[in-house]
């Protein structure tokens, strides 16, 4: 999927929910401006500037305990609610917690450890390994996954992040994972099993993630079918919106280059292309 994404989409954007921001020359920030109109005002009353939120809050705000999976697959992670609470689905959670000493606890059963694993160290450092290289489409090299993703395991894993980003309501992870997506090297069959979870568990508005896999396979399908034939019919027979998706690029593709030979006609002495020849048998 690398050749597939644009960068103008988005850029990683870390969270860093303690970082200061830069101004350049001449701008003036909200509580400065504020500062400002006081001082020319006769009888202003002075305002309270909001205190800048360091890390150690972060660190020193109460333990949550989340519950992930189910049954023995069950893991107990914890984690700070000063950063949990930064995702809308952790913050009403945590807005029924009482002080009265009763357990601060999340129940995630559905979702898997290694996607909450790669949301919380997103919370905590802004990335999730492995992280892209600077200024390069590729990621770090993870010595526990091969070069190319054969079964679509290390295209999976960025998925995951990408629908328990949107579950969460965390967008600036949803734009990393995507962006990680991209630079996954994978076979057609890493691909499909990548386009079957894309299309199961993501809704048909989401153009986002959906769109590039329709892209990728109208643009591919002709070469890469024939090295999972079976598979690629399995799928468009188990999600017709894939096929309808695909075919639909397809046509347009189809009208496009139509339209150019209209409008740009081959020249020279004979015709570039020839009447299909129709048998009388």
């Amino acid at each position: 999927m690398a050749e597939e994404f644009n960068e103008d989409v988005m850029e990683d954007q870390p969270a860093n929910p303690g970082g200061d921001v830069e101004m350049g020359e001449g701008e003036v920030g909200e509580g400065a401006a504020a500062a400002g109109n006081a001082e020319e005002l006769p009888f202003a009353e002075g305002g309270d500037v909001e205190p800048r939120t360091t890390f150690i809050t972060y660190l020193t705000s109460p333990v949550v305990t989340l519950l992930v999976g189910s049954g023995e697959t069950e893991t107990i992670l914890t984690a700070h609610q000063g950063l949990l609470t930064q995702s809308p689905f952790f913050a009403d959670a945590c807005a029924a917690f009482t002080n009265d000493g009763s357990p601060r606890q999340v129940e995630l059963p559905s979702d898997e450890i290694d996607a909450v694993g790669c949301f919380l160290e997103y919370l905590y450092t802004g990335d999730y390994f492995p992280k892209k290289l600077p200024g390069q489409r590729v990621l770090e090299q993870d010595p526990a996954v091969p070069a190319v993703d054969e079964n679509g395991e290390q295209l999976l894993k960025h998925a995951r992040v990408y629908t328990l980003a949107e579950k969460f309501g965390v967008d600036r992870l949803k734009s990393l994972a995507i962006s990680k997506i991209h630079c996954v090297n994978s076979t057609a069959k890493g691909e499909i099993t990548y386009a079957r979870y894309v299309y199961q568990y993501t809704t048909k508005d989401d153009l986002s993630v959906r769109a590039p896999v329709a892209n990728f396979w109208a643009t591919r399908s002709h070469t890469l079918r024939a090295e999972a034939e079976e598979e690629f019919r399995s799928l468009c027979l188990e999600f017709p919106q894939f096929g309808y998706d695909v075919l639909t690029r397809v046509l347009d593709e189809k009208l496009k280059r139509e339209k150019n030979e209209k409008m740009h006609p081959a020249t020279g002495s004979g015709s570039a292309r020839k009447r299909a020849r129709h048998s009388n048998v």
